[in-house]
C-alpha cells in the first residue's frame, strides 16, 4: 500500500490555479482495474484508491504518512514554463512570417 504525495498540476481547461496549492496523498493502485462483463464499466476491489487526503504543505503530508506507518513517495512539482507574449507581437515589423488575413 504505497502512497504518493504530490502537488497536482493545473487543469488544461482552466486558466487559474485553483486547487493546485495543496499537497495530495493518494494510494497507488495495488492491482489493475477489471472490466464488468455486463455493463463494461471498470471495477476494482481496492478501496484505498478512493482515499485522497489534502494537506497545506508537503511536510504535513510526510508527517502524516510517517505517523501512520504508510510507505510513500514524494514527487516534487515541476516549475511552470512561462512564455511571455504580447498581442502586439502579431503585427511587429521583424516578424518571421508575414501577417495575412
Amino acid at each position: 500500500m504505497l502512497a504518493r504525495i504530490y502537488r497536482p498540476a493545473k487543469n488544461a481547461m482552466q486558466s487559474g490555479k485553483a486547487k493546485t496549492k495543496d499537497w495530495l496523498l493518494e494510494f497507488a493502485p495495488e492491482n489493475a482495474r477489471a472490466s464488468d462483463p455486463l455493463m463494461g464499466w471498470t471495477q476494482t476491489r481496492d478501496t484505498d484508491g478512493q482515499v485522497r487526503l489534502s494537506f497545506d504543505t508537503s511536510e504535513d503530508a510526510v508527517a502524516y504518512a510517517q505517523a501512520h506507518a504508510i510507505p510513500f513517495q514524494l514527487f516534487d512539482p515541476k516549475p511552470a514554463k512561462r512564455i511571455v507574449k504580447a498581442y502586439a507581437d502579431n503585427f511587429a515589423f521583424n516578424r518571421k512570417q508575414p501577417w495575412t488575413h
